[in-house]
């Protein structure tokens, strides 16, 4: 269901799952005002999950709940990497602060979330690495690849729990603190973005 690990970092250059969707509807701008914008979306991204955990639990969904806890803290991480690229560019920038948000059933956040993160891995992410890699910024470039590819799998993670929302178990959910990938289970090694080892994982 997750990712498998390759021999090498997946990249843009040693990938095949980086296409900008031809309908994309990202307003890309120069580097700098795409790590702004990423910044932006993942902040709603990590307040929506944090609401949507806080619903999960009200309407007993205990699992379901601790998916989107861990989904909330991997958008925190992404905005950790692009506002620290920010502020060398910009040092007084200021982060956005998080919006209201609130949940509504779970079968629909789930929905919801997976939508919001099949958009930012089809979508948006691809739209910006082509813009760094013609700005020749590969340290940008590594920070959305990774974010892009940890995006896919919350998305494959959310409608998983769509399709089994009336079947949890009791699986816990490992965040990578270096990308931001979550595995269901602890039936892994290493995180198959980054390589970070599975003994620094933060257990939801």
């Amino acid at each position: 269901m997750t990712m498998k690990i390759r021999q090498e970092i997946p990249t843009p250059a040693n990938s095949t799952n980086f296409n900008v969707v031809p309908d994309s509807t990202t307003t890309v701008g120069t580097t700098l005002e795409n790590l702004k914008a990423a910044v932006m979306g993942e902040t709603g991204a990590s307040a929506k999950y944090a609401a949507f955990a806080a619903a999960a639990r009200a309407q007993g969904y205990e699992q379901i709940a601790r998916q989107f806890e861990a989904t909330s803290a991997a958008e925190q991480i992404h905005i950790g990497l692009e506002a620290a690229l920010i502020q060398a560019a910009e040092p007084d920038y200021v982060r956005p602060e998080a919006p209201q948000m609130e949940g509504i059933q779970t079968d629909l956040n789930l929905i919801s979330g997976a939508l919001g993160e099949i958009y930012e891995t089809s979508d948006m992410y691809p739209s910006f690495i082509v813009k760094a890699q013609e700005e020749g910024d590969a340290k940008t470039v590594q920070v959305f690849t990774r974010a892009k590819l940890a995006e896919s799998v919350h998305a494959e993670l959310y409608l998983d729990a769509y399709n089994n929302i009336d079947a949890e178990d009791d699986r816990s959910f490992y965040l990578c603190p270096v990308c931001g990938y979550i595995h269901k289970g602890d039936d892994f090694e290493k995180c198959p973005i980054c390589f970070c080892a599975k003994d620094k994982f933060q257990v939801f």
